[in-house]
């Protein structure tokens, strides 16, 4: 029995051990089946590998027994802590791709039941993200908009619905409270092109409010990335960005959207604008087709509405016969099929586009007058001692020249050294009155063509002292015809800003500051009839129209209304100066020259930065700042400055 001693004690060791391992991994399967949210989401945890029931006492001679599984409690520790960072991630969702997106097929309600049985899956949508790309549709008959027919609403995975809204507007059906709630939704962008304005439309044919409309025309000038060359229609827009070719074509334009059934092609072309909508958003904030995590809806709402600040409900106004001939004019030339294709020169843009006229749309930034010479000839003056004052063009050192009071110390570069003191010098040599400049739009650029760009606008401007007009080309930039119209377009957004700041209301200056005298209009209209309608009129009117004219004529009644007075009478100015007229301009500057010399260069420096911050220029000149010549006038002047406001 002793030979067999040792050989027991490793089999009884060997069984024992695996009969641990065995009850430790059988607890611990127990202990993972408490837990089945975890089980859900944390990695299974590798199991111990079998046990060989054939093994011998030559096995473990030379080969220690497998690792024994952890004790239980740490198991569990472990699994929770996996499972709890897991549960910290928040779920993803793939955006489509725009071909995906354009691939679902719309859903048409024309009741309230309908529109219930959809509102689930458009609320789960919203839910992920709170967007929804907008469109409407209506028929024109001789250049008369009819109400709004039809609403395209679609989700960010391309769900579109389309309301037919005429049957809520005859009184079959009430509109429901979950739609009516979406559309004035505060914190649901509805994002289209003209979707502003679509809004108004709905407000005034059905009292639907439609609130938090993000004009994609925006977007896009604002992202300097994207290349809009054909103007900022949705159709020009969906070409450029997402090489997507939209159906414009007049038999779908002009199509009857109060049909009693739509066809397929018109559900399509309808679907499509608002699907195209979306893409766009996505593209124009930089999303595009990728995973990204899902947010409560509020957070989501403030990520995406943070990328549209400033755009939010407000109307596109674009230049006229440049990039403003989108939504506007295109929707404008949906017309009944019953109507003849030239009506009158009443119907505008609603109508068929004459043949005869080229109306091809024109790029961005056409109507501009571009620069026929370059700006800067990067001249240079010089003191008599040599030192270099600054640069010029060339036609003011020739003018030193012809004077006798330079000469020529050099061809090229072209230097011309003054005869005479100077009135001032420079305070150092990097000073950027000293450094040549290139002939190129300081945005993008381009140096075929070119404008120049006051960066402070001249109706600011010209209200300035004269210490802070003088030697102010550093304001002015040169850039081409297209960022010129794209930085007019957010010039745009901070004079609304200055203007409700300092109560200082913009409009055409004509127009506010010369008020319509409805006395001397009447006046005018009634010496006029006299004058042309004569003995025709009948006798009681045309003495009613007489004693109206001498009561302002300062006439006696007794007295005949010679020719002379009637024609005076007849070419009367009807406009009268407004006393109490302030000009947007000069009022916000007055503002801020209340507090001093510190306050002016405050709007002078927030009119840089604002240029800096909306067009990110790649080619600014050197040295140029938004702090320009700013500690040079209180060195010179003080903060104490009288200001005299021209």
């Amino acid at each position: 029995m002793s030979h067999r001693g040792p050989l027991t004690a490793v089999i009884t060791t060997v069984l024992g051990a695996t009969l641990g391992g065995l009850l430790l991994w059988r607890a611990y399967r127990t202990q993972r089946k408490r837990l089945p949210s975890v089980q859900k989401v944390a990695d299974p945890v590798e199991a111990p590998p079998p046990v060989d029931k054939d093994f011998t006492t030559v096995k473990y001679q030379h080969a220690p027994p497998p690792p024994l599984p952890p004790p239980p409690h740490v198991v569990e520790n472990e699994v929770k802590a996996a499972a709890s960072q897991t549960a910290q991630a928040p779920p993803s969702v793939q955006l489509p791709s725009t071909e995906r997106l354009l691939e679902v097929q719309p859903v048409m309600v024309s009741s309230e039941e309908e529109w219930q049985q959809l509102w689930p899956s458009l609320q789960k949508e919203l839910s992920v993200f709170p967007v929804l790309g907008l469109d409407c549709e209506w028929v024109s008959v001789k250049g008369r908009a009819s109400v709004v027919s039809l609403l395209q609403m679609a989700s960010y995975s391309g769900l579109c619905v389309l309301v037919r809204l005429l049957p809520f507007r005859s009184g079959q059906e009430s509109f429901p409270h979950s739609l009516i709630e979406v559309l004035r939704n505060p914190h649901i962008l509805k994002v289209g092109v003209g979707c502003y304005e679509d809004g108004k439309r709905l407000t005034r044919d059905y009292g639907l409010t439609l609130g938090c409309t993000v004009d994609l025309r925006y977007l896009a000038l604002r992202q300097r990335h994207v290349t809009v060359n054909n103007g900022l229609s949705l159709k020009s827009l969906a070409a450029d960005l997402l090489n997507i070719s939209l159906d414009k074509s007049l038999e779908l334009r002009c199509s009857d959207w109060e049909a009693d059934q739509l066809t397929l092609e018109q559900m399509t072309y309808a679907a499509r604008d608002a699907q195209v909508s979306i893409a766009l958003f996505f593209y124009l904030l930089g999303l595009g087709s990728e995973t990204r995590p899902v947010f409560p809806s509020e957070a989501t709402y403030s990520d995406l509405a943070a990328r549209c600040q400033g755009l939010v409900d407000v109307p596109f106004r674009g230049r006229a016969g440049g990039d403003g001939d989108d939504k506007d004019g295109e929707r404008r030339r949906r017309t009944a099929r019953k109507q003849p294709a030239f009506e009158s020169p009443e119907s505008g843009d609603q109508q068929v586009p004459d043949p005869r006229k080229n109306n091809k749309r024109k790029p961005l930034g056409v109507g501009y007058s571009a620069r026929k010479s370059p700006l800067y000839d990067n001249c240079f003056l010089h003191a008599p001692d040599g030192q270099p004052l600054c640069t010029c063009d060339k036609k003011k050192a020739k003018w030193y020249l012809d004077k006798g009071i330079g000469e020529l110390e050099s061809e090229d570069p072209f230097i011309v050294r003054l005869l005479f003191e100077p009135s001032g010098r420079p305070d150092s040599q990097q000073d950027y009155y000293l450094t040549a400049k290139e002939n190129l739009c300081v945005v993008c650029g381009k140096a075929d063509s070119y404008i120049r760009k006051n960066i402070v606008p001249h109706e600011y401007r010209r209200h300035f002292p004269t210490e802070m007009k003088d030697h102010n080309s550093h304001d002015i930039l040169l850039l081409c015809t297209s960022c010129h119209a794209v930085s007019n377009v957010h010039d745009g957004f901070l004079k609304q800003q200055l203007a409700d700041e300092f109560a200082a209301p913009q409009g055409c200056e004509e127009g506010v500051r010369l008020l319509e005298d409805s006395d001397r209009r009447r006046v005018r209209s009634a010496a006029r009839a006299l004058l042309t309608a004569g003995d025709g009129l009948p006798e009681q009117r045309r003495e009613e129209l007489q004693a109206f004219i001498k009561s302002f004529l300062s006439v006696n009644e007794e007295e005949e209304l010679t020719e002379e007075a009637l024609q005076r009478a007849a070419s009367l100015e009807t406009r009268i100066l407004n006393e109490a007229y302030i000009p947007h301009g000069l009022k916000v500057v007055r503002a801020h020259a209340q507090l001093g010399l510190r306050g002016l260069m405050d709007l002078e420096r927030r009119w840089r930065q604002h240029f800096l911050t909306a067009m990110q220029p790649r080619h600014l000149p050197p040295l140029w700042s938004v702090d320009h010549n700013h500690s040079k006038f209180l060195r010179k002047y003080g903060e104490d400055l009288p200001i005299q406001l021209n």
